[in-house]
């Protein structure tokens, strides 16, 4: 079997609101596949679908070779999975930790040590491993439930955004031993993410709005949906600047709400004929390649972009009522 994830026409409802609407895709053995969208896109309930965690309205779904609605018990000793928010026991040191689990997972008695050892080494927890998890920063506890996840040699493991809320210099170095821990062991990563430079990281990536798959790709190909580079610019008068452009180059101009957005094949060599011949003064112009922010805002006509707490938490709140309720 060379694929570790199968989806065919998985959807979720929650009393009328569609979380996730019939999507189908398939992850092969050993990739590194992304969830790329904003929040409240349907990536964590579909991480819960294919963990067994939330029954599909229809559709089916395999991993690592089992059907998720009628194998879960297989599907869950073949998965790890780590979670939006903290699972640790804050009052057990590091070692308990993994020790509980181990023993939830039914890890053999004369492995535990040896595996416990080896995730401490592999999250670079070892000389935490009996401290309690209390003392360590947000961090330490993402790197030591990343390392609790892959105890039991899981052929699939599932990152639900695994680096929100954490500092860049953090995040970087939970992303150096996960890059490490695929090249090691190769096992299946599963993320979810709306951080742009994690996707990149991807095999390959499924941008996801509104419960839909609207593309799915690597981030090179998804990137070369966007034509040549980007040019920002901002005038004294926007809407004038727009329509003289379009006239006099016969290209596309997007009006946002911080300027001007236009696709060229050649950036640095259209911007210097594009100051010296607008007739309306310019206050600010840039030029770079595109991104995978680019992309979604080509796909969906807007940028992802964080939601604000209260809007979240009132989401989250109501989706884990509706699916406590859906069982």
């Amino acid at each position: 079997m060379n694929l570790s994830i199968e989806v065919d026409e998985l959807h979720r409802e929650f009393r009328g609101f569609t979380a996730v609407d019939h999507i189908s895709f398939s992850v092969d053995r050993g990739e590194l596949f992304g969830f790329l969208g904003p929040n409240g896109a349907g990536k964590t309930t579909t991480v819960r679908m294919l963990s067994t965690l939330s029954r599909p309205t229809s559709g089916s779904a395999r991993v690592a070779g089992f059907d998720v609605v009628h194998q879960h018990d297989m599907v869950r000793k073949s998965i790890g999975i780590i979670f939006q928010d903290p699972s640790l026991d804050d009052r057990l040191t590091a070692r308990e930790n993994l020790r509980f689990h181990a023993m939830i997972y039914k890890v053999p008695r004369k492995e535990v040590g040896q595996r416990i050892d080896r995730a401490l080494e592999w999250m670079q927890l070892s000389d935490r491993a009996d401290h309690l998890v209390r003392t360590f920063s947000g961090g330490m506890k993402r790197r030591l439930e990343i390392g609790r996840g892959l105890l039991h040699s899981p052929g699939v493991l599932f990152l639900d955004e695994p680096t929100l809320g954490l500092d860049p210099q953090t995040r970087a170095r939970i992303w150096e031993r996960l890059l490490d821990l695929r090249k090691t062991i190769g096992t299946t990563l599963f993320l979810t993410t709306h951080y742009m430079d994690e996707a990149e990281n991807c095999d390959r990536i499924a941008i996801i709005d509104h419960g839909r798959i609207v593309a799915l790709d690597t981030p090179a190909r998804l990137k070369g949906r966007v034509q040549g580079d980007l040019v920002r610019l901002s005038t004294a008068d926007d809407v004038s600047a727009a329509d003289e452009i379009r006239g006099k180059y016969d290209i596309e101009v997007l009006e946002e709400s911080s300027g001007l957005r236009l696709e060229v094949d050649d950036g640095a060599a259209f911007v210097p004929g594009l100051l010296r011949g607008l007739s309306v003064p310019v206050l600010s112009v840039s030029v770079r390649q595109p991104t995978l922010e680019d992309v979604f805002l080509r796909l969906t006509g807007r940028e992802i972009r964080d939601e604000e707490a209260g809007e979240k938490d009132r989401l989250r709140s109501r989706i884990r009522r509706m699916g406590r309720a859906g069982r």
